[in-house]
């Protein structure tokens, strides 16, 4: 997961920034609701985890903000005001769940992937799409009730194309997801990474699963929802257009 931390007191922002990595997370961070917000407009968040008083507005106005531009990126709110108004004023403007400090820290990751799977259609602690299961709190992967070993970067490939099952991901947005932008290495990485992780799941009964989409990237499809099929029609379709034009 990609997580954009919105925190001024840096303290606090280091040992959430500790927390969220150990959790296998890769987090942004800003002190400020512009930068939130610019951030937030410019790339892809799974998740704004997001301090009520911030030095140039309160983290309500963020929120407030961000729905107004249509972003749907969900938010879980830090507060350090404990009243059931303050709470309800949070939900109110947006966000989708509020945390009072101090908090336990285990607490604030399972918040995080509940407010997550929700977001993206998951009522369960685990992701399923046909036998593919991913637990988001173990990190284990299961195919038709057979245990997966997959390498962190492969284990994060195969999260974000199922958080965002039924989109197309470019190799680009891959790297961004995996690197946040630092030392990130030559983009073609992403094809090697796809290629591991497909032998692996093929080698459990789940081959086929992450589709290419020619030109673009990759995606998972569910294959009960016939999209599969429709993928490798457009693959397949793309070299002849391509030569016809």
């Amino acid at each position: 997961m990609r997580i954009l931390l919105v925190e001024d007191d840096r303290a606090v922002t280091q040992s959430l920034v500790a927390t969220l990595k150990a959790a296998s997370m890769v987090v942004d961070a800003v002190e400020t609701g512009e930068e939130a917000l610019e951030y937030c407009r410019l790339y892809d968040f799974d998740m704004v985890l997001l301090d009520l008083s911030l030095p140039d507005m309160e983290g309500y106005d963020v929120v407030r903000r961000l729905r107004a531009a249509r972003l749907a990126t969900p938010v879980l709110m830090l507060s350090e005001i404990m009243s059931p108004q303050a709470k309800v004023k949070g939900f109110a403007a947006g966000a989708d769940d509020v945390i009072t400090k101090p908090f336990d820290t285990q607490e604030l990751v399972a918040r995080i992937q509940a407010v997550v799977r929700r977001a993206k259609g998951f009522a369960q602690s685990s992701l399923t799409v046909g036998d593919l299961t991913l637990n988001l709190g173990s990190r284990e992967v299961m195919v038709a009730g057979t245990p997966i070993h997959l390498t962190g970067k492969e284990y994060a490939i195969l999260e974000l194309l199922v958080l965002r099952k039924g989109m197309v991901l470019t190799k680009e947005a891959f790297l961004n997801h995996l690197y946040g932008g630092m030392d990130e290495p030559e983009v073609k990485i992403i094809d090697v990474f796809i290629c591991k992780l497909r032998k692996k799941l093929a080698q459990a009964g789940a081959d086929n699963v992450i589709g290419t989409v020619w030109g673009r990237g990759y995606m998972l499809r569910d294959p009960a929802s016939g999209h599969l099929a429709a993928a490798k029609a457009q693959t397949a379709a793309a070299p002849m257009l391509a030569r016809a034009a």
